[in-house]
């Protein structure tokens, strides 16, 4: 069988869910040749055994692979594992909860097959007009949070960053760097995809969210770890170039934070200058940051006590303006590594 695609199933303690899952999934995409893969994450509630049991029974040898793992391990373990069983041109993602529609996959994978250009496509639970049920009014608000801070960090437009429903061009995903067992997993994959300049595009899909009681696994502390996954994915994994210049830009901004405010106040201004010095050092290197630097130097001559927040504060959008200006300038010349690592 030449596989079209593959649909990856991560499954944690889903015995409910399996029948109808398996069944939705086999009926909704009939017509398409999918191998299916399961990956148990050490189910401990008679997952196991009926995927055991069962997949033989709806799906052909052919169709499916299912690996079980020894111990729970997390869902971006699972994932990692289905990817790396995949075929296809394509890689379906889907979770066993059934809080998403097989039914909406399908179109979206109809979707992508009509524009070769969409490598990467998410369903996305707050466009378009189908069926919602909401449960967790303070879960919603932390996913628009997080989706949020992800554009501002990354330079995107997505209306959900953790939805579990997406496809991924085959070669893209098996090349991501995913470093993360749990379920950071959304935010490491969409940093990766962003950081290649990969275009992502959503569509519109259904959600019915689960109660605790029904099976719900999300917690506290893993929304609380996505704060971290946000600020390790933009401020600590980059390329040379880009760690070199946030590393420069943190110690001369917290250098001139220093200088401001004084008692608690002293404190919030630090800590200002310093979340400033790690964003401006993103889109800049050595070059461009040092005019920046040197305007604010030049902004502090002019001014004693606490005016000088006001002078410095207009030779830095001066400075601003002047790098954005140089780096745009030399652009226009032939790459080569030292100005790479310097412009």
């Amino acid at each position: 069988m030449q596989v079209e695609a593959s649909i990856v199933v991560p499954i944690y303690n889903e015995i409910n869910s399996l029948n109808k899952l398996c069944f939705k999934l086999k009926n909704t995409f009939k017509n398409i040749k999918i191998k299916y893969i399961f990956i148990d994450d050490g189910s401990d509630d008679g997952s196991t055994t009926w995927l055991k049991d069962n997949l033989k029974k709806i799906f052909t040898e052919k169709e499916f692979k299912f690996s079980i793992l020894k111990k729970n391990y997390g869902k971006g373990y699972a994932v990692k594992k289905g990817i790396g069983l995949a075929e296809g041109k394509h890689i379906i993602f889907f979770d066993s909860d059934l809080e998403y529609e097989p039914q909406d996959l399908f179109e979206m994978y109809k979707v992508i097959l009509a524009n070769d250009k969409i490598e990467v496509l998410y369903g996305s639970r707050n466009l378009g007009s189908k069926t919602q049920l909401r449960r967790y009014f303070i879960n919603g608000i932390a996913v628009k949070i997080n989706t949020w801070i992800f554009n501002f960090l990354f330079k995107q437009s997505l209306s959900d960053l953790h939805t579990g429903s997406k496809i991924i061009n085959s070669s893209l995903a098996k090349d991501l760097k995913i470093n993360t067992n749990g379920f950071g997993l959304e935010i490491v994959m969409s940093s990766e995809i962003a950081k290649r300049n990969i275009n992502i595009f959503e569509y519109g899909i259904s959600y019915y969210e689960r109660s605790v009681e029904q099976g719900k696994k999300i917690t506290f502390l893993d929304g609380t770890m996505s704060y971290y996954f946000l600020f390790s994915e933009r401020f600590l994994k980059n390329n040379i170039q880009t760690q070199i210049s946030i590393l420069y830009s943190f110690m001369f901004m917290t250098y001139v934070g220093n200088h401001f405010g004084s008692s608690s106040g002293k404190i919030f201004a630090l800590i200002f200058f310093m979340l400033v010095g790690l964003i401006i050092a993103l889109n800049r290197k050595i070059v461009p940051l040092s005019i920046i630097f040197f305007s604010i130097y030049i902004g502090s001559l002019f001014s004693q006590g606490n005016g000088k927040i006001y002078s410095v504060s207009i030779f830095f959008i001066l400075g601003l303006y002047l790098s954005k200006k140089v780096s745009k300038f030399f652009k226009k010349s032939n790459d080569n590594s030292i100005k790479k690592f310097l412009i």
